[in-house]
């Protein structure tokens, strides 16, 4: 008889979408700057709302945010964002849709300073995925000081809804930190990604 892969504790949902998550992205680190993008809007969007929420909403986001291409978000307009309010496929928080053409704007800010954003964030876990090994998913922590930093510097640099915690799971969800438990069959498979 074939024996289940264990997983972290938080991907055995009823949510079916959380598993392929944790198995195919979580913690897959990410140079691409339009994943980047993406993942920064999702993360953004989904502060204090359960990440279910926003994984059944991704497909309507990536229509409604031009499959996230941060030079097409930065120039929507307040007539294209009175629209997005009326978008089901969204979360229609007039903060957060705001906040993510105002983050676009600053993405491509830090592109442009950086030559590249995969450049300017990589370089706060020093150009590699920081390897944790924790036993149970209650060890893992809300925030560190990576993103701590981070978080403070996206803020001085203009982005919204970039809190250490929102920042911290961004970190977790591009691959800056494995935070697969170690018993989890994704942690071995994380750590071997650069």
């Amino acid at each position: 008889m074939a024996r289940a892969k264990k997983r972290c504790e938080w991907s055995y949902s009823s949510c079916e979408l959380y598993e392929q998550y944790h198995d195919e992205e979580w913690g897959v680190p990410v140079h691409e700057d339009q994943k980047q993008f993406e993942f920064l809007t999702l993360e953004s969007a989904q502060a204090g709302l359960s990440w279910s929420t926003v994984l059944n909403k991704r497909e309507g986001y990536r229509k409604a945010f031009a499959d996230f291409d941060p030079v097409k978000v930065a120039r929507f307009s307040d007539k294209k964002i009175a629209k997005l309010l009326e978008n089901p496929g969204i979360v229609r928080n007039r903060l957060k849709v705001n906040a993510a053409v105002t983050n676009a704007q600053a993405f491509l800010q830090v592109q442009d300073e950086f030559d590249g954003f995969d450049n300017y964030i990589w370089q706060f876990v020093d150009g590699k995925p920081i390897q944790n090994k924790w036993r149970t998913m209650n060890q893992v922590p809300a925030t560190t000081k990576e993103s701590d930093a981070l978080s403070k510097d996206l803020k001085q640099r203009g982005f919204k809804f970039v809190g250490s915690t929102i920042i911290y799971a961004h970190m977790q969800a591009v691959g800056m930190v494995n935070d697969h438990t170690i018993d989890c069959f994704r942690h071995k498979q994380c750590a071997k990604l650069k």
